[in-house]
């Protein structure tokens, strides 16, 4: 089957039309929890407004749930979050906990143990897939994010021992714990004790085997190609960091398709329970949806973090830093133009979406579950201002 592709006249003549269209498919979320839930407008901006002098301001708004504070980045544009539910949030992250600690030895002092309960994963998951059948759902997506953010740590991160200049061999052998190995015995052999002498890889490895237990082969195999896919925008960051190095704003973004949530959201269709078939996943459409969708939630996980990165001291770049360079303006001149680029492409997706979503019914609930996803992580951004992310004071 091919997919007809998008002309105008099958897409909505402005955002507002595309964003109603989409919404129509988001009749509401159906997983665990969610009896009393409907989609709701989007709040809008409050009128306090916090500034730094270094950094541009974030407004203060009214949160999904009244459950945690949200700080939103004023003008970024997202759709709402349809499930904030604490409680099956906090559920996730005490099993998370067991896991990281009993199963797979990840994060073993008290320091770093409460560093993962802070980075608040379950709450990620509650927010992103409203539409997980059951808790098991919601916890195979969940490992798979805190295993893919102990590579990152352990791997690239300086502060856990990373290396800008070694991560190449180092996320070959990551890739390997969910990509076995094939060789002689004795060879295999030393490659599994190599994978289980590491947290990460063990992270990883055990994330995996829980996740065949929920989906296709084809929905592993897609997860497969996207993180081998995130470890090759791992390795380009490392290479410009490594020569300190500011990207062009379009290698840049090239980068962040790679480096970026991409392998979260190809999740949507195993945690919520069914399967979007490899032919009509393959379709060029439908990879554009996925990549507009994923851009956009990586965006905005640069908009968040910037002050962070900025109070770190370390070369970093992102895209306002890069738009900065390229254009010689100031940061925060950036930071708005960095926001424009994250709103026309949310608009891009909403329009992509509604149009694909009319010819069939599995990629309709596909697009909502994408949409889903990005909504879902800006408010899981905006929540955790002040903790782990600092874009506003």
């Amino acid at each position: 089957m091919t997919l007809p592709t998008p002309h105008a006249a099958e897409v909505p003549e402005d955002a507002a039309g595309s964003s109603r269209l989409l919404a129509r498919l988001l009749s509401g979320p159906t997983g665990i929890g969610t009896n009393s839930l409907r989609l709701v407008a989007a709040p809008e901006p409050g009128t306090v407004t916090v500034s730094d002098p270094e950094v541009p301001s974030a407004a203060v708004t009214s949160p999904a749930e009244p459950q945690s504070s949200s700080q939103r980045i004023e003008g970024l544009y997202c759709p709402p979050a349809v499930r904030d539910d604490r409680a099956l949030a906090d559920e996730v992250n005490d099993r998370i906990v067991e896991w990281a600690e009993k199963e797979v030895g990840l994060y073993p002092d008290t320091e770093l143990r409460e560093k993962l309960v802070g980075f608040d994963p379950g709450r990620s998951v509650v927010l992103c897939h409203p539409d997980a059948p059951s808790i098991d759902h919601l916890m195979a997506a969940a490992r798979l994010y805190v295993g893919e953010n102990a590579v990152d740590d352990y791997f690239c991160e300086a502060e856990y021992g990373g290396s800008a200049d070694r991560r190449g061999a180092a996320l070959a052998v990551a890739q390997s714990a969910i990509d076995p190995s094939h060789n002689t015995p004795r060879y295999e052999a030393d490659w599994r004790a190599g994978v289980e002498s590491h947290p990460a890889l063990r992270s990883m490895r055990s994330a995996m085997d829980h996740f065949y237990a929920l989906a296709t082969p084809a929905q592993a195999h897609r997860f497969r190609h996207d993180i081998a896919n995130l470890y090759l925008g791992y390795g380009a960051e490392g290479d410009c960091i490594s020569q300190h190095r500011t990207p062009a704003v379009w290698e840049y973004l090239v980068q962040r398709q790679f480096n970026g949530f991409r392998p979260c959201l190809t999740l949507t269709d195993s945690v919520g329970g069914y399967e979007l078939p490899a032919h009509l996943f393959a379709e060029p459409a439908v990879q554009r949806a996925v990549a507009l969708s994923s851009n956009a939630s990586t965006i905005c996980n640069d908009l968040y973090s910037l002050r962070k990165e900025q109070a770190s001291g370390r070369f970093h770049y992102s895209l306002p830093t890069v738009i900065a360079a390229e254009e010689d303006c100031s940061i925060n001149d950036a930071f708005q133009k960095a926001i424009e680029v994250h709103n026309e492409i949310v608009h891009l997706f909403e329009e992509h979406a509604a149009a694909l979503s009319v010819t069939n019914p599995l990629i309709a609930r596909f697009m909502a579950g994408l949409s889903n996803w990005m909504s879902g992580n800006h408010e899981w951004h905006a929540g955790n201002v002040g903790t782990r992310y600092a874009t506003s004071p």
